[in-house]
């Protein structure tokens, strides 16, 4: 989809050492995410997108917390496939504030990564407006990248 150099691929692994070795980020590899795309992969994608966008047009985003905040947007932690207690039907909604609770449990966050997982289902989520460039840039970068998984990446 979109072809980074090993520099900036480089650069965005340094940024995320400390999150992606933890068995909670390993475990996203486990969950479904879109067609056959893993939580984790998933993730991965919206990390990249997110990165060359800022790059490509100068958007002028914090690279650290766009990184950041965009392998967390979706750190909720479980399959939303399973219906168990009935609560996936509600994940669009629901999913940001958990991911936002285990991120923050695990990670010392700062406003603008806070804010990149708070807000990125924007306008589903009404009342979470995107707040800051970050936001916006990971906020169309997750719907351009579920539209491609659900898409293009079926079974």
């Amino acid at each position: 989809m979109i072809t980074l150099t090993p520099a900036e691929l480089k650069e965005i692994h340094a940024y995320l050492h400390e999150y992606i070795h933890t068995e909670e980020a390993q475990s996203m590899k486990t969950f479904c995410q879109h067609g056959t795309v893993s939580t984790y992969d998933h993730v991965m994608n919206v990390v990249r997108l997110s990165y060359f966008l800022n790059k490509k047009f100068r958007l002028g985003a914090d690279t650290k917390s766009l990184v950041t905040g965009s392998f967390l947007h979706d750190f909720y932690l479980y399959d939303w496939h399973e219906e168990g207690d009935g609560s996936h039907r509600l994940h669009g909604f629901t999913h940001p504030e958990r991911a936002l609770h285990n991120a923050s449990r695990l990670f010392d966050l700062n406003h603008r990564e806070r804010a990149i997982i708070r807000q990125h289902m924007w306008p589903l989520t009404l009342r979470a407006v995107p707040s800051c460039r970050e936001s916006v840039i990971v906020c169309l970068s997750d719907k351009i990248i579920s539209a491609f998984e659900t898409l293009f990446q079926r079974g």
